[in-house]
């Protein structure tokens, strides 16, 4: 590299760094946050073109941040650290946004469970099954994954989320799972796993809140589209 192409390389990375300490990534264009990630990641190549290149091979920023280190090292664009370093940004915000929600009111604030399930399902290839644990002021006591792996109502036993129920002693529960095809769309295998769970936690009082679908265009709240579910079992049988 010619000694003129190292001094624009620098101010230009320079430039990068300071924008974003006075005002974070606001005014960035996408192919600028991730120049600035490749600073840290790849800080010998010229971030503008290898942005572009990675722009295009994974169809946008959030297709590389959901590749795996093995794929980001096939690119021959990284060395090993700089491709786990890739990985580290979006765990390190997984682990962010996860914080955030514990002990927040999830009922009141759906946004922030939302970010994060978004954050860390929306681009996983495989199908994951978790349950969010609520107290009796529906705040968040903890996130656990059931189930990776094909789901289907003899997979994802009720028996399991009901002892981590009692494990947190939880009041209440949001369940969430995501499509890797991307289309959240519930199938009738959803609507009948939905069921089965909600009865199991209805005979120890415990509420199901919501079963929430994740996919890449976006998600689907069974509570939004008016599922019947989370009503006490003593309750039911009041009704006429």
């Amino acid at each position: 590299m010619k000694a003129a192409d190292a001094i624009f390389l620098k101010e230009h990375r320079d430039r990068l760094k300071a924008r974003f300490i006075t005002g974070g990534f606001e005014g960035f264009r996408k192919e600028e946050v991730l120049e600035l990630i490749l600073c840290y990641a790849a800080p010998k190549k010229d971030p503008r073109l290898l942005a572009g290149e990675l722009m295009t091979s994974f169809k946008g920023l959030r297709g590389l941040l959901d590749a795996t280190p093995e794929e980001i090292a096939k690119t021959g664009c990284f060395a090993e650290s700089g491709a786990v370093f890739l990985k580290l940004v979006k765990e390190a915000a997984g682990v962010y946004l996860n914080e955030r929600i514990i002990g927040e009111n999830i009922i009141t604030d759906t946004r922030g469970l939302l970010d994060y399930l978004t954050m860390t399902l929306s681009g996983e290839r495989i199908e994951k099954f978790l349950a969010v644990y609520l107290n009796a002021k529906n705040e968040a006591l903890a996130l656990e994954v059931l189930h990776e792996g094909t789901i289907n109502q003899t997979v994802v036993y009720p028996r399991k989320a009901i002892e981590r129920a009692f494990k947190h002693n939880a009041r209440a529960v949001i369940f969430v799972h995501n499509h890797p095809s991307g289309d959240p769309t519930p199938s009738g295998m959803d609507r009948q796993l939905t069921k089965v769970l909600d009865r199991a936690a209805s005979a120890v009082d415990l509420k199901v809140l919501d079963h929430i679908v994740i996919g890449r265009s976006g998600h689907f709240s069974a509570r939004e589209h008016g599922w019947s579910m989370g009503y006490p079992m003593h309750h039911r049988a009041a009704s006429p």
